[in-house]
């Protein structure tokens, strides 16, 4: 009879939301898997490496099998990445920033591990959109997270006119993000499209020495100045 061989697990493996020390905002628990872990899906392999040895100076660095996952890699390439798992290897998967799966391509990954019958692993770490709505004062108990709103300057103000509505029309907050160095242009766009006194959470660089997170009315922000250029921010749009 053939041996059943035991299936390695998934772990999803949290990273900082910046350049800052792992260990002020990483439990113990990912230190122990980046320990014993040396098969990786990553969206960047030269940053994952670079984080890999802040956690663990020691890890051989050479004897690391890193796969990167990101929206050029062919669907194809999918199920050869956690195929470790099959032949009884761990594999840990690591967001760019943050908690892998979430606003994150990592999530097509744990989608196969379960179809596959691959036990997986979520890790304790930092998500910067749980962390602003903690911070916003909105509605924790009813919220939406969006993504990346049209970038057309006519589409971007219907998108955000309907959020408006809808947070309104259901008591839910509403959650944006968009590219750093669009941020400027998006609040600009966010403070002429929206009414006086709908809330706006701003909240960026999160867990870093120059975080940042406020609630103000819009007609408060058009008297506000600041500079979010290149800066991870996260929007949250409610109206009372």
């Amino acid at each position: 009879m053939k041996p059943i061989t035991l299936r390695g697990k998934l772990y999803l493996i949290p990273t900082t939301l910046g350049d800052m020390n792992p260990h002020d905002v990483l439990p113990q628990t990912v230190k122990r898997a980046i320990d014993f872990i040396d098969c990786f899906i990553v969206e960047n392999e030269k940053t994952a490496r670079k984080f890999i040895k802040a956690i663990n100076p020691e890890k051989v660095q050479a004897s690391l099998k890193i796969e990167t996952l990101n929206k050029h890699t062919a669907i194809a390439a999918h199920n050869s990445m956690i195929a470790p798992c099959l032949n009884g290897i761990n594999v840990g998967l690591m967001s760019e920033a943050g908690c892998p799966g979430v606003a994150d391509p990592g999530a097509v990954i744990v989608k196969i591990a379960h179809e596959k019958g691959i036990q997986v692993i979520p890790l304790v770490g930092p998500s910067s959109i749980l962390l602003a709505m903690m911070g916003s004062g909105m509605n924790g108990q009813s919220f939406a997270f969006n993504g990346y709103i049209p970038i057309d300057k006519n589409e971007k103000k219907i998108a955000l006119k309907k959020l408006e509505k809808l947070s309104h029309d259901k008591n839910q907050s509403q959650i944006i993000i968009e590219t750093p160095y669009r941020n400027n242009t998006l609040l600009e766009d966010i403070l002429q499209a929206l009414q006086p006194n709908t809330h706006l959470c701003i909240a960026t660089d999160i867990t870093l020495p120059t975080e940042f997170i406020k609630t103000l009315r819009v007609a408060d922000w058009k008297k506000t100045t600041v500079d979010l250029h290149n800066r991870p921010t996260i929007f949250i749009i409610h109206k009372m």
